[in-house]
Protein backbone atom coordinates (compact mmCIF):
# COMPACT_ATOMS: atom_id res chain seq x y z
CA UNK A 1 0.00 0.00 0.00
CA UNK A 2 1.38 3.40 -1.01
CA UNK A 3 1.23 5.80 1.90
CA UNK A 4 2.24 8.92 -0.03
CA UNK A 5 2.51 10.13 -3.59
CA UNK A 6 2.10 13.26 -5.68
CA UNK A 7 -1.36 13.35 -7.28
CA UNK A 8 -1.85 14.57 -10.82
CA UNK A 9 -4.65 16.99 -11.70
CA UNK A 10 -7.73 15.35 -13.13
CA UNK A 11 -7.64 17.82 -16.00
CA UNK A 12 -5.16 20.27 -17.41
CA UNK A 13 -7.78 22.74 -18.63
CA UNK A 14 -10.58 24.70 -17.01
CA UNK A 15 -13.31 26.14 -19.21
CA UNK A 16 -14.42 29.68 -18.43
CA UNK A 17 -17.49 29.66 -20.62
CA UNK A 18 -16.21 29.08 -24.17
CA UNK A 19 -12.68 30.12 -23.14
CA UNK A 20 -10.31 27.24 -22.20
CA UNK A 21 -7.74 28.08 -19.49
CA UNK A 22 -4.86 25.63 -19.82
CA UNK A 23 -2.43 24.95 -17.01
CA UNK A 24 0.44 24.34 -19.44
CA UNK A 25 0.00 27.76 -21.04
CA UNK A 26 -0.28 29.48 -17.67
CA UNK A 27 3.01 27.98 -16.52
CA UNK A 28 4.77 29.16 -19.68
CA UNK A 29 3.33 32.68 -19.38
CA UNK A 30 4.19 33.01 -15.68
CA UNK A 31 7.70 31.77 -16.41
CA UNK A 32 8.18 34.41 -19.12
CA UNK A 33 7.03 37.19 -16.78
CA UNK A 34 9.40 36.02 -14.04
CA UNK A 35 12.33 35.87 -16.48
CA UNK A 36 11.66 39.39 -17.78
CA UNK A 37 11.08 40.85 -14.30
CA UNK A 38 14.22 39.39 -12.78
CA UNK A 39 16.25 40.02 -15.92
CA UNK A 40 15.23 43.68 -15.76
CA UNK A 41 16.52 43.93 -12.17
CA UNK A 42 19.87 42.47 -13.16
CA UNK A 43 20.06 44.69 -16.24
CA UNK A 44 19.50 47.80 -14.14
CA UNK A 45 22.23 46.67 -11.74
CA UNK A 46 24.58 46.38 -14.72
CA UNK A 47 23.83 49.97 -15.73
CA UNK A 48 21.14 49.46 -18.36
CA UNK A 49 17.81 51.20 -18.89
CA UNK A 50 14.52 50.06 -17.40
CA UNK A 51 12.34 48.37 -20.01
CA UNK A 52 15.17 47.27 -22.28
CA UNK A 53 14.89 43.61 -21.24
CA UNK A 54 11.15 43.60 -22.00
CA UNK A 55 11.69 45.31 -25.36
CA UNK A 56 14.19 42.67 -26.44
CA UNK A 57 12.00 39.89 -25.01
CA UNK A 58 9.34 40.93 -27.53
CA UNK A 59 11.73 39.46 -30.11
CA UNK A 60 13.22 36.64 -28.07
CA UNK A 61 10.05 35.03 -26.68
CA UNK A 62 8.17 34.43 -29.98
CA UNK A 63 11.35 33.14 -31.61
CA UNK A 64 11.93 30.88 -28.60
CA UNK A 65 8.43 29.43 -28.72
CA UNK A 66 8.72 28.70 -32.44
CA UNK A 67 12.18 27.19 -31.98
CA UNK A 68 11.06 25.03 -29.07
CA UNK A 69 8.11 23.70 -31.02
CA UNK A 70 10.18 23.08 -34.15
CA UNK A 71 12.76 21.08 -32.20
CA UNK A 72 10.04 18.94 -30.64
CA UNK A 73 8.20 18.31 -33.90
CA UNK A 74 11.41 17.51 -35.82
CA UNK A 75 12.81 15.13 -33.19
CA UNK A 76 9.41 13.48 -32.59
CA UNK A 77 8.07 13.67 -36.12
CA UNK A 78 6.49 10.23 -35.84
CA UNK A 79 3.89 11.67 -33.46
CA UNK A 80 2.55 13.94 -36.19
CA UNK A 81 3.52 12.63 -39.63
CA UNK A 82 3.39 8.84 -39.36
CA UNK A 83 0.47 6.77 -40.61
CA UNK A 84 -2.72 7.38 -38.67
CA UNK A 85 -1.52 10.67 -37.15
CA UNK A 86 -2.90 14.12 -37.92
CA UNK A 87 -0.18 16.59 -38.95
CA UNK A 88 -2.38 19.47 -37.76
CA UNK A 89 -1.56 18.39 -34.19
CA UNK A 90 1.95 19.72 -34.74
CA UNK A 91 0.53 23.21 -34.27
CA UNK A 92 -1.28 22.42 -31.01
CA UNK A 93 1.39 23.80 -28.73
CA UNK A 94 -1.03 23.95 -25.80
CA UNK A 95 -1.01 20.16 -25.62
CA UNK A 96 2.67 20.22 -24.66
CA UNK A 97 5.85 19.72 -26.57
CA UNK A 98 8.55 22.39 -26.38
CA UNK A 99 12.21 21.48 -26.78
CA UNK A 100 14.42 23.71 -24.66
CA UNK A 101 17.32 23.30 -27.09
CA UNK A 102 15.33 24.80 -29.96
CA UNK A 103 13.83 27.45 -27.68
CA UNK A 104 17.25 28.69 -26.56
CA UNK A 105 18.73 28.56 -30.08
CA UNK A 106 15.97 30.52 -31.84
CA UNK A 107 15.33 32.64 -28.76
CA UNK A 108 18.97 33.72 -28.93
CA UNK A 109 18.46 34.69 -32.57
CA UNK A 110 15.46 36.82 -31.61
CA UNK A 111 17.42 38.38 -28.74
CA UNK A 112 20.28 39.15 -31.14
CA UNK A 113 17.89 41.00 -33.46
CA UNK A 114 16.48 42.97 -30.54
CA UNK A 115 19.94 43.77 -29.17
CA UNK A 116 21.22 44.85 -32.58
CA UNK A 117 18.32 47.27 -32.95
CA UNK A 118 19.24 48.83 -29.58
CA UNK A 119 23.02 48.78 -30.02
CA UNK A 120 23.44 46.40 -27.08
CA UNK A 121 25.99 43.55 -26.86
CA UNK A 122 24.14 40.23 -26.85
CA UNK A 123 26.54 38.55 -24.35
CA UNK A 124 25.83 41.23 -21.72
CA UNK A 125 22.08 40.82 -22.22
CA UNK A 126 22.38 37.04 -22.03
CA UNK A 127 24.29 37.28 -18.74
CA UNK A 128 21.57 39.47 -17.27
CA UNK A 129 18.68 37.17 -18.14
CA UNK A 130 20.38 33.79 -17.55
CA UNK A 131 19.10 33.16 -13.97
CA UNK A 132 15.64 34.37 -14.98
CA UNK A 133 15.52 31.81 -17.80
CA UNK A 134 16.38 29.06 -15.32
CA UNK A 135 13.60 30.23 -12.99
CA UNK A 136 11.22 30.33 -15.97
CA UNK A 137 12.11 26.73 -16.84
CA UNK A 138 11.47 25.70 -13.24
CA UNK A 139 7.98 27.18 -13.46
CA UNK A 140 7.31 25.96 -16.97
CA UNK A 141 8.01 22.34 -16.04
CA UNK A 142 4.88 22.32 -13.91
CA UNK A 143 2.97 22.55 -17.18
CA UNK A 144 4.03 18.93 -17.75
CA UNK A 145 2.39 18.07 -14.43
CA UNK A 146 -0.91 19.49 -15.67
CA UNK A 147 -0.61 17.43 -18.86
CA UNK A 148 0.59 14.25 -17.06
CA UNK A 149 3.62 13.92 -19.30
CA UNK A 150 7.40 13.53 -19.14
CA UNK A 151 7.46 11.30 -16.09
CA UNK A 152 10.10 8.71 -15.28
CA UNK A 153 10.29 5.03 -14.49
CA UNK A 154 7.90 3.29 -12.06
CA UNK A 155 8.79 3.78 -8.40
CA UNK A 156 7.40 3.25 -4.91
CA UNK A 157 9.17 6.25 -3.37
CA UNK A 158 7.04 8.54 -1.17
CA UNK A 159 7.29 11.33 -3.75
CA UNK A 160 6.17 9.14 -6.65
CA UNK A 161 3.90 10.79 -9.21
CA UNK A 162 0.45 9.32 -9.75
CA UNK A 163 -0.43 9.01 -13.44
CA UNK A 164 -3.95 8.14 -14.55
CA UNK A 165 -4.93 6.03 -17.54
CA UNK A 166 -4.85 7.97 -20.78
CA UNK A 167 -3.68 8.10 -24.38
CA UNK A 168 -0.22 6.51 -24.64
CA UNK A 169 0.12 6.16 -20.86
CA UNK A 170 -0.63 3.56 -18.21
CA UNK A 171 -1.91 4.29 -14.73
CA UNK A 172 0.67 3.93 -11.98
CA UNK A 173 3.27 5.63 -9.82
CA UNK A 174 6.35 7.02 -11.55
CA UNK A 175 9.38 9.18 -10.89
CA UNK A 176 8.28 12.86 -11.12
CA UNK A 177 11.02 13.91 -13.53
CA UNK A 178 9.21 17.19 -14.12
CA UNK A 179 9.74 17.96 -10.41
CA UNK A 180 13.38 16.87 -10.52
CA UNK A 181 14.08 19.20 -13.40
CA UNK A 182 12.12 22.05 -11.81
CA UNK A 183 14.19 21.83 -8.62
CA UNK A 184 17.39 21.46 -10.63
CA UNK A 185 16.60 24.65 -12.56
CA UNK A 186 16.11 26.56 -9.31
CA UNK A 187 19.52 25.31 -8.20
CA UNK A 188 21.03 26.37 -11.53
CA UNK A 189 19.61 29.88 -11.15
CA UNK A 190 21.02 30.21 -7.63
CA UNK A 191 24.39 28.90 -8.82
CA UNK A 192 24.60 31.48 -11.60
CA UNK A 193 23.59 34.29 -9.23
CA UNK A 194 26.26 33.26 -6.72
CA UNK A 195 29.00 32.74 -9.33
CA UNK A 196 28.20 36.03 -11.05
CA UNK A 197 28.52 37.86 -7.75
CA UNK A 198 31.62 35.97 -6.65
CA UNK A 199 33.61 36.02 -9.90
CA UNK A 200 32.08 39.05 -11.70
CA UNK A 201 31.23 37.08 -14.83
CA UNK A 202 30.94 38.91 -18.11
CA UNK A 203 30.96 38.59 -21.91
CA UNK A 204 28.38 35.76 -21.87
CA UNK A 205 30.05 33.56 -19.26
CA UNK A 206 27.13 33.73 -16.81
CA UNK A 207 24.84 32.51 -19.58
CA UNK A 208 27.30 29.78 -20.55
CA UNK A 209 27.42 28.65 -16.90
CA UNK A 210 23.63 28.41 -16.89
CA UNK A 211 23.72 26.31 -20.07
CA UNK A 212 26.43 23.97 -18.75
CA UNK A 213 24.78 23.51 -15.35
CA UNK A 214 21.37 22.86 -16.89
CA UNK A 215 22.80 20.28 -19.32
CA UNK A 216 24.53 18.46 -16.46
CA UNK A 217 21.18 17.92 -14.77
CA UNK A 218 19.19 17.33 -17.94
CA UNK A 219 21.48 14.42 -18.83
CA UNK A 220 20.64 12.24 -15.82
CA UNK A 221 17.00 13.37 -15.65
CA UNK A 222 16.50 12.55 -19.33
CA UNK A 223 17.94 9.08 -18.73
CA UNK A 224 15.11 8.39 -16.24
CA UNK A 225 12.26 9.25 -18.60
CA UNK A 226 10.16 6.56 -20.26
CA UNK A 227 8.31 8.56 -22.92
CA UNK A 228 8.97 7.67 -26.54
CA UNK A 229 12.22 9.05 -27.94
CA UNK A 230 14.86 8.36 -30.56
CA UNK A 231 17.99 6.53 -29.35
CA UNK A 232 21.56 6.68 -30.62
CA UNK A 233 24.03 4.07 -29.33
CA UNK A 234 21.63 3.22 -26.53
CA UNK A 235 21.16 6.79 -25.30
CA UNK A 236 18.21 9.09 -25.88
CA UNK A 237 18.76 11.85 -28.43
CA UNK A 238 18.33 14.55 -25.79
CA UNK A 239 21.10 12.98 -23.68
CA UNK A 240 23.52 13.31 -26.57
CA UNK A 241 22.33 16.87 -27.14
CA UNK A 242 22.92 17.69 -23.47
CA UNK A 243 26.46 16.27 -23.64
CA UNK A 244 27.34 18.22 -26.80
CA UNK A 245 25.90 21.50 -25.54
CA UNK A 246 27.57 21.03 -22.13
CA UNK A 247 31.00 20.63 -23.74
CA UNK A 248 30.42 23.66 -25.97
CA UNK A 249 29.38 25.81 -22.99
CA UNK A 250 32.41 24.79 -20.91
CA UNK A 251 34.72 25.47 -23.84
CA UNK A 252 33.18 28.92 -24.26
CA UNK A 253 33.73 29.74 -20.58
CA UNK A 254 37.41 28.76 -20.73
CA UNK A 255 38.18 30.49 -24.04
CA UNK A 256 36.18 33.61 -23.26
CA UNK A 257 37.89 34.04 -19.88
CA UNK A 258 41.27 34.07 -21.63
CA UNK A 259 40.34 36.21 -24.62
CA UNK A 260 38.02 38.71 -22.89
CA UNK A 261 38.58 38.69 -19.13
CA UNK A 262 36.54 40.83 -16.79
CA UNK A 263 33.10 42.28 -17.37
CA UNK A 264 31.66 44.89 -19.72
CA UNK A 265 31.77 48.35 -18.14
CA UNK A 266 29.03 49.72 -20.40
CA UNK A 267 26.09 47.53 -21.44
CA UNK A 268 23.80 50.19 -22.90
CA UNK A 269 25.66 53.16 -24.41
CA UNK A 270 22.89 55.75 -24.07
CA UNK A 271 21.73 54.73 -20.59
CA UNK A 272 22.02 57.31 -17.76
CA UNK A 273 24.15 54.85 -15.79
CA UNK A 274 26.68 54.74 -18.60
CA UNK A 275 27.05 58.53 -18.46
CA UNK A 276 26.88 59.18 -14.71
CA UNK A 277 28.51 56.00 -13.45
CA UNK A 278 26.99 53.02 -11.68
CA UNK A 279 25.73 53.57 -8.15
CA UNK A 280 25.23 50.90 -5.53
CA UNK A 281 21.60 50.57 -6.54
CA UNK A 282 22.51 50.11 -10.22
CA UNK A 283 20.28 52.98 -11.29
CA UNK A 284 23.18 55.21 -12.29
CA UNK A 285 21.40 58.43 -11.30
CA UNK A 286 23.10 61.49 -9.88
CA UNK A 287 22.51 62.36 -6.21
CA UNK A 288 19.72 64.88 -5.77
CA UNK A 289 21.96 67.34 -3.91
CA UNK A 290 24.74 67.32 -6.51
CA UNK A 291 25.58 70.86 -7.65
CA UNK A 292 25.46 71.72 -11.37
CA UNK A 293 28.84 71.41 -13.03
CA UNK A 294 28.81 75.00 -14.28
CA UNK A 295 27.79 76.64 -10.97
CA UNK A 296 31.33 77.13 -9.59
CA UNK A 297 32.70 78.91 -12.68
CA UNK A 298 29.62 81.13 -12.79
CA UNK A 299 30.03 82.19 -9.16
CA UNK A 300 33.74 82.90 -9.63
CA UNK A 301 33.01 85.07 -12.64
CA UNK A 302 30.40 87.01 -10.66
CA UNK A 303 32.86 87.70 -7.82
CA UNK A 304 35.51 88.90 -10.27
CA UNK A 305 33.05 91.32 -11.88
CA UNK A 306 32.02 92.76 -8.50
CA UNK A 307 35.67 93.29 -7.50
CA UNK A 308 36.43 95.06 -10.77
CA UNK A 309 33.45 97.40 -10.31
CA UNK A 310 34.66 98.30 -6.81
CA UNK A 311 38.12 99.22 -8.04
CA UNK A 312 36.66 101.39 -10.81
CA UNK A 313 34.55 103.36 -8.29
CA UNK A 314 37.55 104.02 -6.06
CA UNK A 315 39.61 105.36 -8.96
CA UNK A 316 36.75 107.69 -10.00
CA UNK A 317 36.54 109.20 -6.54
CA UNK A 318 40.29 109.83 -6.34
CA UNK A 319 40.23 111.61 -9.68
CA UNK A 320 37.66 114.21 -8.55
CA UNK A 321 38.31 117.89 -7.26
CA UNK A 322 40.85 118.05 -4.43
Amino acid sequence: MDLAYIPSPSTGVIHLGPLPLRGYAFCIIIGVFVAVWYGNRRWLARGGRAGTVADIAVWAVPFGLVGGRLYHVITDYQLYFSEGEDWVDAFKIWEGGLGIWGAIALGALGAWIGCRRRGIPLPAYADAIAPGIAFAQAIGRWGNWFNQELYGKPTDLPWALEISEGVNREAGLYHPTFLYESLWCVGVALLVIWADHRFTLGHGRAFALYVAAYCAGRGWIEYMRVDEAHHILGLRLNVWTAIAVFLAAVAYIVISARVRPGREEVVEPDAPAAKAGNGKDGAGTEPADAAPTDSAPADAAGDADAEADGEADAQAKSAGPR
